[in-house]
């Protein structure tokens, strides 16, 4: 049996003149408005196969709106959030978005139609001018764009600035009689970024090493000063002494180990390469160890309290994980609360599933609203400014690592209250 032929979609025509059909993509009629579309070099298709296109900016009234777009596939330059620059052959700048407006604080009514190097003058870090070293338009013809570099405007404002190149196709004609061309611009796109982002990763990193500085400085002077006076005067100081000096001597060794560890903990948990090894964890078993260990070192045992409630899960954690932040979380209580350290586990559910519920609590002033959002930050320390402020961090990314979640809040009885959630099981036990 014959197959009956298919119906054939006829164009309709809109008011505006434009062929339009269900599912159809609009595109723009004029060649003038096609010219005034530029495509942007991100990676991402269009359903059509080819790269999404930015329509125009910078122009005002009818100019900005005339290119023809399809949603989804087309955006307007002044949508885009980074700045967006182009100039066409001849170095006449066609688009100047408003992000470009933004950052450079330039018009886009005085950029536009204007040489390119006088409307964005940029220049190095040594102060020469970027565009007389790159040569964009009478350099090196192979090249398709610059990777990002910081660059500056006149009055010191810094750029992150990327450029593309669009070029004329190098060959042209069949096999015989094989023409080539020097690939002239047909096209430069430049787009801006601020570099608030940047400096502020800087001064991040200018922080740490301000911080592990001034924390490696003060046990490292102890163990230099202790050992080279041992050295020096041995046969003066009697065994007591002796043992005394060394004990700080190791404290501080112990002290820098820890540091050390905080730091390689924190690269791990930031490249996301925390690993977890799961085995069987009694929770409320590791607390008191933990606590022994301090009362051992001369804390009175009536200040910590340790409350396990019935119908706990059997939880997958790793132990040495989970010891890490524990110890994390009651030395914080103990160097910035008052009062009785109370560690409360409970079973919860989490995501539905089965899980535990830890909370330690103190009897201080608590720590304020407003302050509640940074405490998990790098660097972050309380009035009492001891230590690197790392370990509240590391908690968090800790406890994220087996898949829970961290808060912290006000205490029943007044005070702090950090309490994380884990679920029992492994999330990839079969």
């Amino acid at each position: 049996m014959a197959r009956p032929a298919r119906p054939e979609l006829t164009p309709r025509t809109g008011t505006g003149g434009s062929e339009s059909m269900p599912g159809a993509v609009v595109r723009a009629r004029r060649q003038s408005d096609v010219d005034r579309q530029v495509a942007v070099a991100a990676g991402a298709s269009t359903p059509g196969g080819g790269l999404p296109a930015v329509a125009g900016a910078g122009a005002a009234g009818p100019e900005r709106a005339a290119a023809g777009f399809c949603p989804g596939a087309v955006v307007r330059a002044d949508e885009l959030p980074d700045g967006l620059v182009v100039a066409d052959e001849s170095g006449r700048v066609v688009v100047f978005n408003r992000a470009a407006e933004r950052l450079t604080r330039i018009s886009a009514a005085r950029a536009l139609g204007t040489d390119l190097r006088s409307a964005l003058p940029l220049t190095d870090s040594e102060g020469r001018c970027w565009w007389d070293l790159s040569r964009p338009y009478d350099g090196l013809s192979i090249r398709t764009r610059h990777p990002e570099r910081p660059l500056f405007l006149p009055d010191g404002t810094e750029l992150l600035v990327t450029v593309g190149y669009t070029r004329a196709s190098r060959c042209r004609g069949p096999r015989v009689g094989w023409q080539r061309r020097a690939g002239a611009v047909l096209r430069l796109t430049v787009a801006l970024r601020g570099a608030e982002q940047r400096a502020r990763a800087d001064r991040a990193r200018a922080d740490l090493v301000s911080t592990v500085a001034h924390e490696l400085r003060s046990p490292l002077t102890s163990v230099k000063g202790f050992t080279a006076t041992l050295l020096a005067k041995w046969a003066r100081f009697t065994d007591d002494q002796k043992k005394l000096m060394l004990e700080t001597v190791n404290a501080d060794a112990d002290r820098v180990t820890r540091l050390i560890t905080e730091l390689l903990d924190v690269s791990r948990i930031e490249a996301g390469r925390m690993q977890i090894r799961r085995e069987v964890v009694d929770v409320a078993d590791r607390a008191g160890r933990i606590i022994a260990g301090r009362v051992a070192a001369g804390e009175p045992a009536s200040r910590f309290v340790v409350r396990a409630a019935p119908g706990l899960p059997e939880t997958w954690l790793d132990a040495d994980k989970v010891d890490q932040i524990l110890a994390n979380l009651i030395e914080n209580a103990v160097r910035h609360g008052a009062g009785t350290v109370t560690t409360v586990i409970e079973p919860a559910l989490v995501r539905g599933e089965p899980g535990i519920a830890v909370s330690v609590r103190d009897q201080g002033p608590g720590i304020a609203p407003e302050l509640a959002p940074r405490v998990f930050r790098q660097f972050w320390r309380g009035k009492r400014r001891a230590g690197a402020g790392l370990g509240l961090f590391i908690v968090k990314g800790l406890v994220e690592a087996h898949g829970g979640t961290i808060t912290v809040g006000q205490a029943p009885g007044g005070g702090a209250e950090f309490r994380f959630t884990m679920p029992a099981g492994p999330t990839d036990r079969c």
